[in-house]
């Protein structure tokens, strides 16, 4: 007889949501957020570096066409952002991403998306706790005239020793995950607060100097320097997918989850096309590319006072450290999703019965991405990042089309709107985002999803809880006695 084919090792959502454990009592996580905490855990995971810290970097590259770069760069989150909806409506569970493409996809390439958001989310993690370090000092300078010594704000790398803030910003974090996730709602809400009631200050203030010769020439570089701005810029969206990891701590993750990205991706769009213009605007793109701490820079030039600059950076302390906040929370749980189906150690799927959160994987996490955050120079990977998360937004969206395909008949809350010109159109920004991190960063990016394999094959596929039953059939009859709702 001929050997029968391989059939793809792919969980249905069905199964998916029935191994979350979401209902079991005493062994799941706890349905606490509603929809305005998961709009501000939105906000608190978008808003931060990529505008208080990035928007100098992205300036330097396409001038005051850097509007443009942030809307093509929202443009392509927002097809993605569609997909995620979707995904996030139908699919409740912690995973995000990496349990979408289980359900689409199949294993390995759910593990090799896993793989990819352990470096989206651990190089956010650490990137972001070091410009909350350049804004703690901007703020001491501010209200005391003095600032922290280089030896202890900066890495070796940066003519440091240690990066003292940046670990004690993910410390902080950490502690108030493990305590659960109401009190880290509550809290990412009160800094969401803070942050656009800062930003909308800081608008305010530039514009009152607005001039419009300053935003002339308007794109120095071209299409060139508008797509590498693009690139740029679209580091300050990375963390809009994080609401979805929280699926199994929604009451109504169905409605809630669609609508909360659809609204935090509009709201920050709008945010940061009206700040770049604001801070170009006010003192001209030269003045803003490559200035740290730029937002507080333009205060002081436009107030002439160190005050208004000094409000900016705490502003940006709080808001940077609500994104440490956002980011370790989606991590935490991407891991425990991981570890519940076999694929990396069990320890991050155990969930503490006392305060309904995973307390050893948050540890673990907090002290893995401490690391680099007080040593390591982050600049040389940050477009290694970028092209990670363009490839797991890309395969987001052609799971949107898989199982459309394949589950027809899936309780989806939401759906994609002109199926399927908007996915298809979602992975053809991606990948030009891609292409344009340049042709270091794909092999930079090959060699990785490489050693990810490998750690799958030799340890992931072998633990997986689909070893014993690879059947995919084996896995949608035991998904059609559960049923879909939440």
């Amino acid at each position: 007889m001929p050997a029968q084919p391989t059939r793809p090792r792919i969980k249905s959502p069905a199964l998916l949501v029935a191994e979350s454990g979401a209902d079991r009592e005493g062994h799941g996580l706890k349905r606490t957020m509603g929809l305005f905490q998961l709009i501000c855990f939105g906000i608190g995971a978008i808003v931060g570096t990529g505008i208080f810290v990035g928007l100098s970097d992205s300036v330097a590259q396409a001038g005051p066409a850097v509007v443009v770069s942030f809307v093509l760069a929202a443009i392509t989150c927002v097809f993605t952002a569609f997909s995620f909806a979707e995904l996030g409506g139908a699919i409740p569970v912690s995973g995000s991403s990496y349990s979408f493409a289980y359900a689409g996809l199949g294993e390995s390439t759910a593990f090799l998306v896993g793989w990819c958001l352990l470096l989206e989310y651990g190089i956010s993690i650490s990137a972001v706790a070091v410009g909350w370090s350049q804004y703690v000092n901007e703020l001491l300078h501010s209200l005391t005239g003095l600032q922290l010594p280089a030896a202890l704000s900066a890495g070796p790398a940066d003519g440091g020793i240690v990066n003292v803030p940046a670990v004690i910003v993910i410390a902080l974090a950490s502690v108030l995950l493990v305590r659960g996730a109401r009190e880290s709602a509550r809290a990412t809400a009160a800094m969401a607060a803070v942050k656009l009631a800062i930003l909308v200050a800081f608008c305010a203030i530039g514009y009152s100097a607005f001039k419009h010769g300053n935003l002339t020439p308007f794109s120095p570089a071209g299409l060139g320097g508008v797509g590498a701005g693009t690139t740029a810029a679209f580091f300050s969206y990375i963390g809009f997918d994080a609401i979805t990891t929280a699926g199994e701590e929604a009451k109504n993750p169905r409605r809630d989850i669609p609508v909360a990205i659809l609204v935090c991706m509009g709201l920050v769009t709008l945010l940061y096309c009206a700040v770049a213009v604001a801070a170009i605007g006010a003192i001209g793109g030269d003045q803003v590319a490559n200035r740290p701490a730029a937002l507080s820079y333009v205060v002081n030039q436009v107030t002439g006072s160190a005050i208004g600059g000094g409000v900016i950076a705490f502003g940006a302390v709080v808001a940077i450290a609500s994104v440490v906040l956002a980011v370790m929370y989606g991590q935490t749980r991407i891991l425990m999703s991981m570890s519940r189906d076999g694929l990396i150690p069990r320890v991050f799927e155990k969930v503490s019965p006392r305060t309904s959160t995973p307390v050893a994987g948050t540890l673990i996490v907090a002290v893995v991405f401490a690391l680099p955050a007080a040593l390591a120079p982050l600049d040389a990977v940050m477009n290694l990042c970028t092209i990670g998360t363009l490839a797991i937004m890309a395969v987001v969206n052609i799971t949107v089309i898989a199982l459309r395909r394949r589950e027809p008949a899936l309780a989806r809350s939401f759906r994609v709107p002109l199926y399927p010109v908007v996915p298809l159109l979602g992975v053809g920004f991606c990948l030009y985002l891609m292409y344009e991190t340049g042709w270091t960063t794909w092999i930079q990016f090959a060699v990785f999803l490489a050693a990810g394999f490998l750690v799958y094959v030799l340890y992931g596929r072998r633990n997986s809880t689909l070893t014993e039953a690879p059947d995919a059939e084996v896995t949608r009859d035991a998904a059609d006695a559960v049923p879909q709702g939440v």
